[in-house]
Parts: structure tokens; C-alpha cells; sequence
């Protein structure tokens, strides 16, 4: 595929592997393992600890053995000139991105599903990769979207035991990481990450989320009246944001959001000691606070919502945790974990994704027609 992601170079890879190794003690232990060759949600990093940090360090070692490649910020590209985005705001209305022509990778064969990488764009220098996961004998299944968290890649969409538990039942599915993620993390300074520049992080995610449903709408090959999301973390604080400003998620699922910003800067393990006075200035915070998920929480448009939270994962202070969990709408689902124990169960392999599966196959099939209008009048082309 032409222009595919670049891989990091010595910097890069370093500013990337300290924000995993301060992440290490404090994210929810659940995450989906590519190297299972499964959707299976460990609990064992915590005893290794020490272990993950020596591979991180070596695989910073490593990065420093291979060519850097050349910057995404190419200065010559014109195509988006003139475009304009709202950082202040989850919504489209302010911003005239501008899509370009996709392009394919072709589609991987698999006996029981498909596998192709398209690289969307619509603002200077942030192509992003979709990973569609399609199905075989199943014309326009419903579609789960997969947004994990900061310090997640996109690896895991491209192993095959992911690829065949997403689809499992006749779904597909379109994994893609958030704005500073993975390999939308470049040509930045190393103090620079998802965190302190929380407000293009989300406000653009959140953006790409309604952009990517307006792709996949022009497709035409998958029941966009039956759209779910699945989303961990930061993934799920800009799944929320989403979901708040599009009806188009008809089922959406978090595990552990973010939010709450005033209590989750002043005391989330998540952020280095040295940082966090920075992001308690009255400036940031009022950046952040038209992009707070527990204001936008009673929003959410989703037809069936459920939220799960681990109470004993730190990464979100237990005063945050109560008041997420005390602003959703009505008829919200939400789930409590005490203890890791508690999530073996509901989170290990094929039952991570039983409940969103249920809920989209409950839904009539064919496209909504509230839906099918927020594609109308989803904002086009300039």
C-alpha cells in the first residue's frame, strides 16, 4: 500500500516506550493479547512488571538499529490547504476537514473472513489506517468499531486470531488508533503525548470517529444502521464524545473511561510527577473542560450503552470513577469489577465482545433512517 506507516525512529520509539512504562502500574489489566492468537484479556502484567520495563527498554534498543524513516509532515502537501478544525468541541459542525481518495491495500483472504487496510485522510500530515474485518457469506453485517487507549498500537488488528473472534457470528469489524497513537505519534517533541495535548487528542479522534462512519456509510457494504463501538480507556472517554454528537453508534461498550478532569489530573498515576502541575493550570484546564467525558456523558445517543468499571484500577481516581458512573442516561448498563477476579470471567475470550454482539443483532436490519440522515448531513467535502 502506498505511504504505509513509517516505522519510529530512536526518538520516536523512546518518547513512546516511557509513556507505556509509567503506564505499566496503573492502566486496567485488561487487554486484548495479539499474541494469544485470541481475544483473551490478561491479568498477569502486574507480577511482571519489571520484566515488561526491561523489554521496553530493549525495544528502544532496537529502534535505534533501524533507518529512520522519512516525516508524514511533508511540507509540499497541498491538499489541505485551507482547512480548519475546532479543537473546543467533539462535533463537526465548526470544522471543514477535508477527505481525500482512500486508499486500499487490496483484501487478505482468510477462510473465514477478509482482512484490508485503507489509509483515510483529512487533515494535514494524520493519515490513518482502518483495519476492516469483514466476514465471509454475510451481505452487509453490522459493524463494531474498536478504539483502545493511548499507549495501544495497532498491531492487534492485524493478528489473525483477533481478526477471526471480531467476526465470529457474522460481524465486522474496523479497528484504528486515536489521534498521537501508535503511528499517528510523529514529528512531535518528545514532551509532547496524547496527555498533554489532551484537547487535539480528543477533539480530533472524536472527529475521526464521525469521518470514518461517513467512509463506511459510502461503502455500501455493511449495515451502518447497526453500528457498535467497543472502546478501553481513552478510547472509550473519546468513544462518549462521540456517541454525544452522533446517533449513528446504535451500541456502545467502554471499559474503565477517563474523565473528570479536574480530580483525574490532580491525582491519576497516569501522569509523571514532574508534569503534573502543568496540566492543573487554570489554562489547561479550561482547554480541557468543553472536552470532559462526564459532562458529555448524559449526551451519549446510543440506543443500548453500557459501561464498565474496574474500581480497583488506578489509572482513574475513585472520586472520578463515582461521578462517571453517576452521570450516565437512564437505561445505561453498568458493570462493576471489585477485584481482577472479577472480569476473568466477562472478559476473557470470546465473551469480551458477547454483549455488544447481542445488542447489535437485536437491532432491526437495515439502516436506520435517524441514522441514514446524520450521514446526509454529516459535513462533506471542501
Amino acid at each position: 500500500m502506498k505511504g504505509g506507516p513509517p516505522n519510529l525512529t530512536a526518538r520516536q520509539s523512546f518518547a513512546k516506550n516511557r509513556r507505556l512504562a509509567q503506564a505499566l502500574a496503573s492502566d486496567f489489566p485488561i487487554e486484548i493479547s495479539a499474541m494469544s492468537g485470541k481475544l483473551q484479556f490478561g491479568l498477569s502484567r502486574y507480577p511482571f512488571a519489571l520484566l515488561l520495563l526491561i523489554l521496553v527498554a530493549a525495544s528502544t534498543c532496537t529502534a535505534q538499529l533501524s533507518p529512520a524513516s522519512p516525516p508524514l509532515a511533508d511540507p509540499t502537501d497541498s491538499r489541505f490547504e485551507g482547512v480548519k478544525e475546532d479543537w473546543t468541541t467533539p462535533a463537526l459542525a465548526g470544522s471543514n476537514l477535508r477527505p481525500v481518495q482512500p486508499l486500499s491495500s487490496g483484501s487478505l483472504d482468510h477462510p473465514a473472513n477478509t482482512v484490508e487496510i485503507v489509509r483515510v485522510q483529512w487533515r494535514w500530515a494524520d493519515p490513518i489506517d482502518l483495519f476492516i474485518m469483514k466476514p465471509k457469506a454475510v451481505s452487509k453485517p453490522p459493524v463494531i468499531l474498536f478504539l483502545y487507549g493511548h499507549n495501544s498500537d495497532v498491531d492487534r488488528f492485524l493478528d489473525e486470531g483477533f481478526q477471526a473472534g471480531a467476526t465470529q457470528g457474522g460481524f465486522a469489524a474496523v479497528g484504528f488508533a486515536s489521534a498521537l497513537t501508535g503511528p499517528r505519534y510523529h514529528d512531535r517533541p518528545m514532551k509532547k503525548w496524547f496527555v498533554s495535548e489532551l484537547q487535539e487528542s480528543l477533539s480530533v479522534s472524536a472527529h475521526d470517529v464521525q469521518l470514518i462512519l461517513n467512509y463506511l456509510a459510502s461503502r455500501g457494504d455493511l449495515d451502518m444502521g447497526r453500528v457498535g463501538m467497543f472502546a478501553l480507556d481513552s478510547g472509550a472517554s473519546i468513544a462518549i464524545l462521540a456517541s454525544a454528537v452522533d446517533p449513528r453508534i446504535a451500541v456502545l461498550d467502554t471499559v474503565d473511561p477517563w474523565g473528570d478532569w479536574p480530580d483525574w489530573f490532580k491525582s491519576s498515576p497516569a501522569i509523571p510527577d514532574d508534569e503534573r502541575a502543568s496540566y492543573l493550570t487554570p489554562e489547561f484546564q479550561k482547554n480541557v473542560a468543553e472536552l470532559d467525558p462526564l459532562a458529555w456523558l448524559p449526551k451519549v445517543q446510543a440506543k443500548k450503552f453500557r459501561v464498565q468499571d474496574a474500581v480497583f484500577a488506578p489509572t482513574t481516581p475513585k472520586v472520578a470513577k463515582d461521578k462517571l458512573r453517576a452521570a450516565v442516561p437512564a437505561n445505561t448498563q453498568v458493570v462493576i469489577y471489585r477485584t481482577p477476579a472479577d472480569t476473568k470471567d466477562v472478559l476473557n475470550g470470546a465473551n469480551a465482545l458477547a454483549w455488544i454482539k447481542h445488542e447489535l443483532q437485536s437491532l432491526p436490519h437495515g439502516t436506520d433512517d435517524k441514522r441514514a440522515s446524520a450521514v446526509a448531513s454529516a459535513p462533506k467535502s471542501q
